[in-house]
């Protein structure tokens, strides 16, 4: 049982394209998405309908309900006054570019999917079972609060666009990774197979690179905040 799980792909349409073409190879009984399919970069509408033709199975991040409820900010912890900045532009734009029949596939997403993969049972959500914009980092309070309440085997998420496989509690919690904004080091989108095989839970996390160029010189052309480019091009932010 081989599962792909991709994330946070805000509107960079470029990347996902190449990581749906990079799936084809990998023999994956399934494709599903943990939510934020808006923001940042310039590509809303594209992203939502081919997420849509491929009916991949998605859950709602903090981006898709602060765009498709028009809400003015997204829930997002912005450390420093640069990145307030580029997100609040981002919602501005995104919530002008995106049309009302997307808004409205946004705002019916559900917040959490349940999965069972062989004996497992697995839960996917955006941010955390309990928020949709909770960070679960890695060795964070929080990740550690959840695995305790946590009733599946397996947790799903992204939002921290940072990738990581840990044990907690007896718990599996996966943080899949970011395929439009990673925040990894460098500008390459990732997402995530999951492997059922002989009881054992197995991942990888796999790198695929994209035309960032052709992202970046879109930006340029329209209202969204050119500071966003060095993070893009950098895997920074």
């Amino acid at each position: 049982m081989r599962l792909a799980i991709i994330s946070d792909i805000h509107s960079n349409i470029y990347a996902l394209e190449e990581v749906l073409e990079d799936i084809k190879g990998r023999k994956v009984t399934q494709i599903v998405c943990a939510g934020d399919l808006v923001g940042y970069n310039p590509f809303p509408n594209q992203v939502i309908e081919r997420i849509q033709e491929e009916e991949i199975k998605t859950v709602q991040g903090n981006y898709d309900d602060a765009i498709g409820n028009n809400r003015i900010a997204c829930g997002c912890d912005y450390k420093t006054e640069k990145a307030k900045k580029i997100g609040l532009n981002s919602i501005q734009f995104s919530s002008t570019e995106t049309t009302e029949e997307n808004k409205e596939f946004l705002s019916n997403l559900s917040q959490e999917l349940k999965l069972e993969l062989a004996d497992y049972e697995v839960l996917l959500v955006h941010g955390s079972p309990r928020r949709l914009n909770e960070y679960l980092y890695a060795d964070s309070e929080q990740v550690k609060e959840v695995t305790v309440e946590l009733e599946a085997d397996i947790l799903l998420c992204g939002h921290t666009h940072q990738p990581y496989h840990k044990i907690i509690n007896d718990k599996h919690v996966i943080n899949v990774g970011s395929i439009g904004k990673p925040k990894h080091g460098n500008p390459n989108a990732v997402y995530t197979i999951l492997e059922i095989k002989n009881k054992q839970v197995k991942t990888e996390f796999i790198e695929v690179p994209y035309p960032v160029d052709k992202v970046t010189a879109k930006i340029k052309e329209t209202d969204l905040a050119d500071e966003s480019i060095e993070l893009l091009e950098q895997g920074i932010g």
